[in-house]
Order: C-alpha cells, then structure tokens, then sequence
C-alpha cells in the first residue's frame, strides 16, 4: 500500500496515485484509506440522492457511469468497484476529483474547486468551474517564481484565531496539452489524465506541501461585455456567494449539512484574507497582463512587497 499527503491528510491506497508525491518515513495509521472492494449498487434507507448518487448516514455512495462505483464512509475511506467495461487507468482521477472531494465535504471542511500557489507565505487561491483557467494560471505563475499549492481541489479549515488554513499536498498540474505547448511545459508533462484525454499531468518544478494561512481567494471570470478586465472587491454577501459557488459540488452543500460552515468560512476569510472577482481575457496572449496586474494587486493589499 503506498501512502501519499492529500489536502494535508495521510492517505493509504492499494492503487497508485499519479500526480501525487508519495509519503516517506512514519507508521502510524492513514487518516483515510482507499481500496478495492464489493460497492453496493444502492444504499439502504437513504436520506437524499441524485442521478449517480445517495446518502445513508456517514455513507455516500458515488456511481460514474461505465467507470466504477465508490462508496465513502465517514469521511476515512474510499471503497471502489470496477462497473462492466471500466478501465481501472481511469480510476485515480475520479478518486482525487469527485470522490475526495466529497469525503473532505464528510470532513466538514471547506473545499473550493481552485488551484493555490504561495505568496509571501501565503497560499493564494483561483476558482473556478472547469476550463476557467485555474490550473494555467497557477502554471504561469509557477514559472514567475511562485510556488504550487495545490491544483483543482483545495482544502481549507479555519484554524482557533479565526485564520483560515489552507491544506496542500503538493500535487501535480493537470494541463491540455495545447497549455503545454504554449507555456513550453513538454519536458515537464508526464502521463495522461485519463485515456483517451489529451490533459497530462505536468510537474511544477518547487510545489509547497506545508498549511499554510490563506492570503487571498480570486474567483475567476472570462471578461465579456458587461464585465471589462479588473480585480475588483465584492460586498460581504456577495463574497459569501463567490464562495458557495466556487465549492466543490456545491449541490452537495445543503444535502451534506454544510450550508452554514460555508457562510461562516466566507466571514473569517473576507475578514482575514479576502475575496476577490478576478475578470480577465481567456486567452494566453493575456496572460502576462494578468499576471502582471495580480503582482500590482498584492502589492496593493500588502500580500508582496516590492523586495518580493
């Protein structure tokens, strides 16, 4: 069994994780546990279910149609079953994507759909639904020296003082592989996503793997009219909403009870950190402008100082 760190929990899997940096050194038992076993194809007396899944007390079951069935359970383990033609190359991604996700939800911690890269000792958060650019921004900016957080899945407990801690694991970059043409990223790309998908996962060079205090969240948004370029500063219930929305699976919220432990992580955040909307042009000709006005802005808020 290899053991990884993923969102700052210790993790035991009978499969291998790509993308992941597997733990050395230690004994003590994982925080959670993936492994093959029997899934069930239905819960007995669930609370609350969808098209592909169902709640039963601490249980979630998760179906991916014509992949696997995964079965998580309070929050400590991750059971997986093979559905009829299901390619077990295609498993590791719906574990660290939706089924993770979802047993950081069992957790009770806050989990946004965002890359992070570090600042100044400070992990500094893009959000955004899929294809909104996270991942290409977190890579651009690892090239100007700041190092990967995380990427797609973020972690977030508020810590005793009301500071919001970010848990990172130190995972790989998943890019297109047009991102990784134009930021000349090939001798870094390693092996496919999933198969028959052209998004690699791509090493960032330094990765930062210790918590870290929250600097600042940015929700992205693609600049078309009305919405020209600019960081701009929401109101308090707007930036509680940024947030809600930017969960992972946020349908999931009210149906997993996490509804308020959202509204009261947007509070400590905006107070501690803040919460932005980040719009900008989707594309790579772009990007430096982006960049470049992002570096103004922590300079502006004091995140980065012009020694930096």
């Amino acid at each position: 069994m290899e053991v990884y760190r993923i969102s700052g929990l210790t993790v035991g899997s009978e499969i291998a994780l790509p993308g992941l940096c597997v733990e050395t050194g230690g004994s003590a038992l994982p925080d959670v546990t993936i492994r093959r076993a029997p899934v069930p194809r239905a819960l007995a007396a669930s609370s609350a279910a969808g098209p592909t899944w169902q709640i039963a007390g601490g249980q979630f079951l998760l179906r991916v149609p014509g992949v696997a069935r995964f079965l998580l359970s309070e929050g400590r383990d991750i059971a997986f079953e093979l559905e009829p033609g299901g390619e077990p190359a295609d498993i590791p991604v719906f574990i660290l994507g939706t089924a993770f996700g979802i047993l950081l939800h069992q957790r009770e911690r806050i989990v946004l759909h965002a890359s992070a890269v570090r600042v100044n000792g400070k992990a500094i958060l893009f959000c955004g639904s899929s294809g909104a650019g996270k991942s290409t921004l977190a890579a651009v900016l690892a090239q100007r020296g700041f190092p990967l957080v995380t990427d797609d899945v973020c972690a977030i407990t508020i810590g005793s003082a009301g500071t919001p801690i970010v848990h990172p694991d130190g995972r790989q970059l998943k890019l297109w592989a047009q991102a990784i043409e134009r930021l000349e990223l090939a001798g870094s790309r390693g092996e496919r996503v999933r198969n028959r998908l052209e998004k690699f996962y791509v090493e960032p060079g330094e990765a930062f793997t210790e918590a870290l205090p929250l600097g600042a969240v940015y929700a992205l948004r693609e600049a078309r009219p009305p919405h020209a370029p600019a960081i701009e500063l929401p109101n308090v219930v707007d930036a509680a909403l940024l947030l809600r929305r930017n969960a992972y699976r946020p349908q999931l919220l009210n149906r997993m009870g996490q509804e308020a432990g959202y509204f009261h992580a947007a509070t400590a955040i905006a107070n501690s950190a803040g919460i932005f909307q980040l719009t900008r042009r989707f594309d790579f000709q772009a990007m430096l402008e982006v960049v470049s006005g992002l570096e103004q802005h922590w300079l502006d808020i004091g995140l980065m100082d012009k020694a930096a």
